[in-house]
């Protein structure tokens, strides 16, 4: 299967699910323009260093008043708040959060997890070994994965650096994976999508160099996937 952009004057909307890809608005969302689709995703980042609740309300209020049918959120390693107390995990309800878990949206299978190589950062794992461990547990079938961190050597550099800040275990479990569709943000400035002959990859982090939105959602359409 393969995955068009919207824009694609062929397709068949009939056929085709859209997707509209978010990631690191830091507080920002409410300036921020988002096309419609059916299925909203948000791969985190989305407060400045939260540790408080009204950054996440705040969110969780704009979500409800998008009309998307669909939203994911995975958090990212500024959503401190979240990571260190399960119960302040409901604050989000206007999306579906993911939190090392998987679900199933109109037949496709996703997973997602806010895990980074962020030292100090919130829902870090610095250990290798564990690392492995997390990822190996996303399901074979796997149509989407959802990450807040980008996999190694692959839109994962800072513009002008040749320092890949990327996790070498997510990689490798992706490959192996092969999912249609891998997102990810939290590299800053490394906006943009590549693939391979199995997976688009999508750096959707939004928030440019100058601490503004300078980039835009992307927009896919995906095949329905029927049972």
């Amino acid at each position: 299967m393969t995955i068009k952009h919207a824009q694609d004057p062929q397709s068949n909307p009939a056929q085709y699910l859209t997707i509209v890809l978010i990631s690191d608005t830091h507080e920002l969302h409410r300036g921020l323009d988002v096309p419609f689709g059916d299925l909203l995703i948000h791969a985190g980042d989305f407060t400045m260093l939260s540790k408080r609740a009204a950054a996440i309300l705040d969110f969780s209020q704009w979500l409800g008043e998008l009309p998307h049918r669909f939203k994911l959120v995975v958090p990212g390693n500024h959503e401190f708040f979240l990571a260190s107390d399960l119960a302040r995990r409901s604050l989000i309800s206007n999306a579906t959060l993911l939190i090392n878990e998987h679900i199933e949206i109109m037949g496709l299978k996703i997973w997602g997890s806010p895990t980074t190589l962020a030292v100090g950062g919130a829902f870090s794992i610095g250990s290798e070994k564990d690392r492995r461990a997390l990822y190996s547990q996303i399901p074979s079938d796997t149509n989407v994965v959802i990450t807040h961190g980008p996999p190694y050597g692959i839109l994962d550099q800072f513009p002008g650096s040749n320092f890949h800040q990327g996790c070498r275990e997510l990689r490798e479990a992706v490959l192996q994976v092969k999912p249609l569709l891998h997102v990810f943000g939290h590299l800053h400035g490394a906006h943009g999508m590549v693939s391979n002959e199995d997976t688009l990859f999508v750096n959707a982090a939004l928030l440019g160099p100058d601490g503004d939105l300078s980039e835009s959602p992307i927009v896919l359409r995906m095949p329905r996937i029927r049972s």
